[in-house]
């Protein structure tokens, strides 16, 4: 059979194009499976013979119970995942080599055996010796902590029904291989037979299971996308190898929210969740020309950012639009919106936007913010001192209100930004605070540059 990495679809030929999603060369060999699994491979894990005693019930007849979320006294990680850790759930965690997912998980596992829980730490990859000096430098001593260096999938479960685990870690689940299958470990084959039994295990067993995955070039994990629909919470771990800040990302979440993120500090001895985002994207230093603040929301948090803008005369003919951060065509839109509503001539000078400590945004709060570094790099003037822009600025120059302004602005004060701007549509402003309204575009730069 040919397996389409893209969307999941056999074919029983193989073709350039896959003929489900239309994705060009994403379809892999694979060996399709026969007959039923061996018995042995299952045999000793917890309620696995429950399943034989199933039948449909009544929707309304079902009772859902009361389980509590496990803590592992990393905030960052449980707002990720929702409120903490769900029993039964399946993580994977893909990102980079050397951005630090080995690294996160012997933390969070230390740090829940330090609670009493009985934790199994798999490595396909690294041998035990290797762990014991990671684990020394990161300060791990908690006594449930078990280790086991193998990468066959028979030896893991009967590992886990020997120790009975509350929760399990596999370093990597592309070094996982079943002996039942020919292909070599990392095939499309293995990869989907491995986390099927992984997934089960979890349902049946009510064991947390956390799945380290590779990545490709593109930054996707490894292997087909049903992998990623197989398992309950898919996170990605983002942050240039060489940047010491890493963004911890849930693209996918059966319990909570996608659009909550943790944010870590790679130090000396190992991640450092960081508390205060805000000051991460903030320099707050006084006269800094083509720099202005705006606040993005993440999931339920508020943070500040930092948006510089760099505008100079182009020297090699075509004038160049760069953008680090956000997108490269909401850019052109915002030159465009200038130019018309303002009168300024931008079309023969670069024009390089970025906002500071890596940060990528994708809602529209910091519209007013960008336009105002451009206006202030172009005039060479720097905005006034404390000041925050929120809006979303439309194509004829209208400047709408953001969502969960409150929110925002609450952030804004413990900050200390005073001087305000927003939408005149904005409601529920709290009084103390100075905000000027405005409605159009054409009001911003009298406002920002009166003296």
């Amino acid at each position: 059979m040919f397996f389409c990495t893209e969307c999941g679809a056999e074919v029983s030929k193989w073709s350039g194009k896959c003929p489900v999603c239309w994705a060009w060369n994403s379809l892999k060999e694979t060996s399709r499976i026969i007959g039923k699994k061996k018995k042995s491979k299952l045999e000793g894990l917890p309620n696995f013979e429950g399943l034989k005693k199933n039948r449909p019930e009544l929707l309304k007849d079902i009772k859902t119970g009361t389980q509590t979320r496990l803590k592992t006294s990393i905030g960052e990680f449980d707002g990720v995942l929702g409120g903490g850790i769900v029993p039964g759930m399946a993580v994977l965690i893909g990102g980079e080599p050397g951005i630090g997912k080995s690294t996160l998980m012997m933390q969070v596992s230390n740090q829940i055996a330090k609670n009493g829980k009985k934790i199994l730490y798999v490595s396909g990859e690294e041998s035990g010796q290797q762990i014991k000096l990671r684990s020394k430098r990161l300060g791990c001593e908690a006594k449930e902590l078990y280790l086991l260096c193998t990468t066959n999938l028979e030896d893991i479960l009967n590992s886990i029904a020997d120790l009975q685990p509350d929760i399990v870690v596999v370093d990597s689940i592309q070094s996982v291989y079943l002996t039942s299958l020919e292909n070599s470990p990392g095939s499309i084959s293995q990869l989907r037979e491995c986390t099927s039994l992984f997934t089960q295990t979890a349902k049946t067993g009510n064991i947390p299971f956390f799945l380290i995955g590779h990545v490709t070039k593109d930054g996707m994990v490894a292997g087909p996308k049903i992998i990623e629909h197989m398992v309950d919470t898919v996170l990605y771990f983002e942050g240039e190898t060489q940047n010491q800040f890493k963004i911890l990302r849930a693209t996918k979440n059966r319990f909570g929210s996608t659009n909550e993120i943790g944010i870590f500090e790679m130090q000396s001895n190992g991640l450092k969740e960081v508390k205060n985002p805000s000051q991460l994207f903030l320099s707050r230093e006084d006269n800094n020309i083509g720099s202005a603040v705006g606040c993005v929301l993440e999931g339920t948090r508020a943070f500040l950012v930092e948006v510089q803008a760099l505008v100079s005369p182009a020297s090699y003919g075509t004038s160049q639009r760069v953008a680090l951060g956000f997108d490269q065509r909401k850019l052109a839109v915002i030159l465009a919106i200038i130019e018309k509503n303002l009168n300024l001539n931008l079309r023969n000078n670069d024009v390089f936007i970025t906002l500071t400590g890596g940060m990528r945004v994708f809602e529209p709060a910091l519209d007013l913010a960008i336009i105002a570094a451009i206006i202030s790099s172009y005039q060479e003037k720097a905005l006034p001192a404390n000041t925050l822009l929120l809006g979303e600025v439309g194509l004829n120059g209208e400047i709408r209100p953001v969502s969960q302004s409150e929110k925002r602005l609450k952030e804004a004060q413990k900050l200390g930004y005073e001087n305000i701007i927003v939408s005149s549509r904005t409601k529920n402003i709290n009084k103390k605070l100075i905000v000027t309204k405005i409605k159009n575009l054409r009001q911003l730069f009298p406002i920002l540059f009166s003296k």
